[in-house]
């Protein structure tokens, strides 16, 4: 049986009505995993996260291009998204542009990033998670 934690090792970001978020918390909360989770639509994008997401995982994998939002955008903002900063700039107008969900794993000194849902890497990144 898993203890239960006191600091959540896990941060989950998201829209709580996406159908993929909500699997994702299902998850988690099947596994005994205590997560916190960040709603982008109440509580926005944390801009200070952006940058080790970008780093993590590229903006090409946090931007969302086969989402409704992206399709909704025009084609001339469409192509401004080139870079780093773009998307940043994209992402803080537009949370709902964000693949989703983005998952921080901390494990220790190091924080491990993943964007949507996968239950077999998600089963790695479990078994990652120091030990309380």
């Amino acid at each position: 049986m898993m203890a239960v934690m006191k600091t959540p090792l896990i941060t989950l970001y998201g829209i709580p009505n996406c159908d993929t978020v909500k699997k994702a918390r299902a998850w988690l909360t099947g596994q005994g995993l205590d997560h916190t989770f960040h709603d982008f639509k109440k509580q926005g994008v944390p801009a200070e996260r952006l940058p080790d997401w970008l780093a993590a995982v590229g903006w090409q994998k946090l931007v969302n291009r086969q989402g409704t939002t992206w399709r909704k955008l025009d084609p001339g903002a469409q192509a401004a998204v080139q870079d780093d900063a773009s998307a940043s700039q994209l992402m803080q107008a537009q949370p709902s542009v964000i693949k989703r969900p983005v998952v921080e794993w901390r494990q220790g000194e190091r924080t491990s990033i993943t964007v949507g849902f996968d239950a077999a890497q998600w089963q790695e990144q479990q078994a990652a998670l120091p030990d309380e």
